[in-house]
């Protein structure tokens, strides 16, 4: 594994951090819609990633699984609705959204859970910066010794 490849998968695991805390913010922006485009109240979104391969022929995959792997960063595997969760029910009769008993379907987004998920995400991107700066630092001081 060369240094380059190193500051690539320290930038794909900033890259996916930063996608998650843009879908952790939409949520939380989201939080008191009630109303979307299809007339339901907005559904929190969930990020996935996966590990990202350099390698997609079978063979080489499990070539570099037997001689030592390496790996090769991270990215988002997909983005999806939490159909899991239910909308909260808050009796509001006076709510344009309300239902004929009086009561509104708000968004299945907890804010301190999406802080939670904010934190972890932003924990988990400084870890990335901090490898990036160990790199660069090694890097660095490669080229000095050649200097010397």
């Amino acid at each position: 594994m060369g240094l380059f490849q190193s500051f690539d998968i320290a930038a794909s695991g900033m890259a996916a951090q930063r996608f998650r805390m843009d879908t952790i913010a939409q949520n939380i922006a989201n939080v008191n819609t009630t109303r979307t485009e299809t007339g339901e109240p907005y559904r929190r979104h969930i990020v996935t990633f996966e590990a990202r391969s350099l390698n997609p022929v079978f063979s080489e995959t499990l070539g570099d699984y037997l001689d030592n792997f390496q790996g090769n960063g991270v990215k988002v595997d997909r983005v999806y609705e939490d159909t899991e969760t239910d909308f909260t029910m808050v009796y509001d009769p006076s709510h344009p959204d309300a239902d004929e008993n009086g009561y509104v379907r708000y968004p299945n987004v907890n804010t301190v859970t999406e802080m939670t998920n904010l934190i972890d995400s932003s924990r988990s991107y400084q870890a990335n910066v901090t490898a990036f700066g160990a790199l660069k630092q090694m890097a660095s001081s490669g080229i000095s010794i050649g200097n010397s």
